[in-house]
């Protein structure tokens, strides 16, 4: 926890602000894992740095800073550039889902996006209907406006979006692969979530940075495109946000992402972003237009999914043979990640971290993934940073450590 300190005269500092008292101990301890030696990263949500095209994208950099120098090197429109809003606009214009540039915002990364909402919708003690377990990048994002959750079992039997919407802000889903269970939100729950909106008025953020990474069927509609066809508006004008990143589909490095929304939305989340940082690098979002227009994300993708159902494989079949004992999981369609669940509920995978470190493997405890701290008896593994072999190990090391938990007690 942050601690009051004192200042050379003896004087203590004035106190931090009180939502800082509610980070966890969890997230530090990812941060300082990659500076530990021989320690196996399945933890993080991480692309493999070979995927990048360090060739094409330098390339197309040095080619946008000689052409566009003042675009480049200078401050931007709040909102992106034009151009690039009206591309994205295009991209995702589909079927009743009809957008303009001013239904765009260029965010800096999918992180801003979801930062933005937070400052424009919540004030202390507003109620989130979040999707069950929850991005902890979310959570994250919005604990400073310090809201109140109810979880969102979009997967359950008893699920009904109206009931579950009533009375929240906003409700937050990630229907595709989601973060941290990889499941796929099925065409009647998107309907179901977009009846929702429709019904209640509270807003629906989609949240979509997985879409790209699909290994074994088509992707249902998004929940947006549903909903706009329920909408008598030629543009689009509804209650669903839809958030989009680069992050997944090219490099995280280049920190760029997007929000669709109504227009008014759109004029709110600028005024925002003005406080926020002004706006997003040129360069970054010069170089993801032209890999939009070039087809380089789409050249790119088979070579990723590849790879990484591969890798999504291996890690499956090496819990099958390692875990099995203690853990069960559905084999996700695409994504990132793996939710394992304890059979014993009893198993405590906060500690199962602490064991697991001591073999050298990171993990992701469920606690993590829960507003309240609660859920302890699940945890989420990565599939896409490491290698084959490093998969296999991982696996192998935190059997010892599952195995070293429950002979404890």
């Amino acid at each position: 926890m942050p601690q009051q300190k004192k200042k050379p005269n003896g004087v203590t500092a004035a106190p931090l602000a009180n939502w800082m008292l509610e980070t966890n101990e969890v997230t530090r301890l990812f941060l300082a894992a990659n500076q530990i030696p021989d320690l196996i990263n399945i933890a993080g949500g991480l692309p493999d740095p070979s995927t990048f095209l360090d060739k094409e994208i330098s390339e197309i950099s040095a080619r946008m800073i000689r052409k566009h120098p003042k675009q480049t090197m200078g401050y931007g429109p709040i909102e992106g550039l034009p151009a690039l809003r009206d591309c994205i606009a295009k991209r995702y214009s589909k079927g009743s889902l009809q957008l303009t540039s001013e239904n765009v915002l260029i965010t800096t990364s999918g992180m801003q996006g979801l930062d933005l909402i937070g400052k424009v919708l919540l004030d202390p003690g507003d109620l989130i209907a979040g999707q069950f377990p929850t991005y902890l990048g979310a959570l994250d994002a919005w604990r400073p406006r310090q809201p109140r959750y109810r979880n969102m079992d979009v997967h359950g039997a008893d699920f009904d979006a109206v009931t579950e919407m009533q009375g929240a802000k906003f409700a937050y889903t990630v229907p595709n692969f989601s973060n941290p269970t990889g499941q796929l939100v099925k065409v009647s729950r998107r309907k179901e979530l977009a009846n929702g909106t429709l019904k209640t008025g509270t807003w629906l953020l989609e949240d979509d940075p997985y879409n790209t990474l699909n290994y074994d069927s088509p992707l249902p509609p998004s929940v947006i495109e549903i909903l706009a066809e329920k909408l008598p508006e030629e543009t689009y004008s509804g209650t669903c946000l839809y958030l989009g990143t680069v992050s997944k589909q090219l490099a995280p490095g280049l920190r760029l992402g997007w929000v669709i929304a109504s227009k008014e939305m759109i004029r709110s989340l600028t005024l925002a972003k003005q406080g926020s940082d002004m706006c997003t690098s040129g360069i970054t979002q010069l170089i993801t237009l032209e890999a939009l227009k070039s087809g380089l994300i789409e050249k790119l993708q088979p070579q990723v999914v590849d790879l990484y159902r591969r890798r999504r494989d291996v890690l499956c079949a090496s819990m099958k043979e390692y875990l099995s004992d203690w853990f069960d999981w559905k084999t996700p369609e695409g994504g990132m990640f793996v939710w394992a669940k304890a059979r014993d509920k009893r198993l405590d995978t906060d500690r199962l971290l602490m064991f697991a470190m001591e073999e050298k493997v990171c993990i992701s405890p469920s606690s993590v993934f829960d507003a309240q701290g609660e859920h302890r008896s699940a945890i989420r593994l990565n599939f896409t940073l490491n290698c084959e072999d490093k998969l296999i190990q991982a696996i192998r090391r935190l059997a010892r450590a599952t195995k070293r938990l429950v002979d404890e007690g």
